[in-house]
């Protein structure tokens, strides 16, 4: 029973595909009423569908609001929105890739997550759970602002963890490896295929559903002592 979210309200960002997607069902099956947000609203599905970009703070605040005055709270925040761009050495990459994705990946979580926090320390409980990255921990050529977004996501976590943990506000972070979604499909299906799959050890690359157990664990009372951690699903890339 303390996997079951139901009566728990969620927000789960990038959910129109990928692993944000996979994280808005297993929330969903898992008992949750769910809002989902994305820049592209024609591929939402959720109870309550709001279209926006996280890497607007505007937009972070008005989600939390509209969720709020339908549903009276928010418990369960997911910070999943995120881009990858085309993967160039850093010395060939260009100044508008790098301030794209950490404004993406790094300011759209904290933006999301600052929104989420507000609302749940008024509340006294809550669980933010940020999306990071092996990447974030484990060097790979021509991903410097990915795995710098990523890093910087784990650290901001830690922060806000520490900051509202004696507050009923727990946050913590999931770190996929290889997933095949839309946006790792092209590395996973391209020359470096082979490279990525040697190295882990399970030998495969791993569906969306398969991230959502770790979700759920993470969104429901069955980790109510358990803030300021990485919870690391890679099939062992970084063991």
């Amino acid at each position: 029973m303390s996997f079951d979210l139901t009566g728990r309200v969620a927000w789960v960002t990038g959910a129109s595909k990928g692993l944000g997607r996979a994280i808005a069902v297993a929330l969903a099956d898992a008992g949750a009423t769910v809002a989902v947000t994305s820049r592209t609203q024609a591929d939402l599905h959720g109870d309550m569908v709001l279209p926006g970009s996280v890497a607007d703070p505007a937009f972070a605040d008005s989600a939390v609001a509209q969720i709020v005055a339908k549903y009276g709270r928010l418990d369960v925040t997911v910070t999943a929105a995120g881009i990858s761009p085309t993967f160039h050495r850093t010395e060939h990459a260009d100044d508008a890739t790098w301030t794209q994705v950490l404004a993406v990946n790094l300011s759209g979580t904290y933006y999301c997550a600052r929104a989420a926090g507000r609302q749940m320390l008024k509340q006294g409980n809550g669980s933010i759970i940020t999306v990071s990255s092996v990447h974030a921990r484990s060097g790979f050529d021509r991903i410097a602002a990915y795995a710098a977004s990523k890093g910087g996501v784990e650290a901001l976590s830690r922060v806000l963890a520490v900051e509202w943990a004696d507050r009923g506000v727990r946050v913590n972070v999931l770190a996929p490896g290889y997933f095949h979604t839309e946006l790792s499909e092209g590395l996973v299906q391209s020359k470096w295929s082979e490279r990525i799959v040697a190295r882990i050890p399970q030998r495969r690359v791993a569906t969306p559903p398969e991230l959502g157990g770790a979700a759920v664990y993470l969104a429901s009372d069955a980790s109510a002592y358990t803030t300021g951690s990485t919870l690391t699903v890679d099939g062992g890339w970084t063991a």
